[in-house]
């Protein structure tokens, strides 16, 4: 599916974020203006990707570095979505690369993948980024019900809880959701979507046989990644590290 830059991609893309407005204000969704904002940024955050990418992907080294720099800026952007403040920031830094570092070490040690700038800026972003969605769906979850349901957390600490089993009675159903996309990708690849890795290798040259491997690897190293990652995010907000700052003083830290 190779694409050129021209009068046709941009025409597409206006007449896309137009409907995508339209659609909003049909639905009464208020999601006009940042649809408008998030494809503006996805035009110029990609033609500067695409300036340094082939720079990047020459040297190992600075490869590890752009991982780096996508991976802070993802901790930055779930910290935003569920709210919590720049010193809660590295509680979720925490929480993502408890998921991702193991998935790249496994990948890359075992020899499934080659070690080099190529293979390690593609793998690493997709499973980056699959993290922080996932990190991000199980944190609003969370907060949003312990917000709904302070009435029931507060009568579990009535009945002499702790604050961390207190917050399970509330949110622990919640927190499997957040896995849920990721699920049904993994469940649905090839019946229902072709995913981009496995895209990718087939115009890169690659088999069939060898695009269906990569996706694979891609899709259970990013399910992992996911499980752990909200594992690890779960027990820090039920200690009080991670939550919002309105929810200090309703969970208090906990090192139990």
């Amino acid at each position: 599916m190779p694409v050129e830059p021209g009068p046709g991609v941009v025409v597409a893309l206006v007449v896309l974020v137009a409907l995508a407005v339209l659609a909003s204000a049909w639905g009464r969704l208020r999601t006009g203006r940042q649809s408008v904002v998030a494809a503006l940024r996805a035009v110029v955050q990609l033609a500067a990707v695409a300036l340094i990418i082939t720079l990047v992907l020459r040297s190992l080294a600075w490869s590890l570095l752009f991982t780096l720099v996508m991976f802070t800026v993802a901790v930055a952007t779930t910290g935003r979505r569920i709210g919590v403040s720049a010193r809660a920031w590295l509680w979720a830094a925490v929480a993502m690369a408890a998921g991702i570092v193991p998935v790249l070490v496994v990948v890359f040690a075992t020899g499934a993948v080659p070690f080099n700038g190529p293979s390690l800026v593609p793998f690493a972003g997709i499973v980056i980024g699959g993290t922080m969605v996932a990190h991000s769906l199980a944190g609003r979850r969370v907060f949003a019900a312990l917000r709904d349901q302070r009435e029931i957390y507060e009568a579990g600490l009535a009945l002499g809880l702790y604050p961390r089993d207190a917050v399970d009675v509330v949110a622990l159903r919640l927190v499997p959701e957040a896995l849920v996309p990721g699920a049904d990708q993994t469940r649905t690849v090839g019946l229902v979507t072709l995913p981009g890795a496995f895209v990718g290798v087939l115009l890169g040259g690659g088999t069939p046989v060898q695009a269906a491997t990569a996706q694979v690897l891609v899709l259970v190293g990013l399910l992992a990644a996911q499980t752990i990652t909200v594992g690890v995010s779960y027990q820090l907000m039920r200690r009080g590290r991670l939550v919002p700052e309105d929810l200090h003083s309703l969970v208090p830290r906990s090192r139990r």
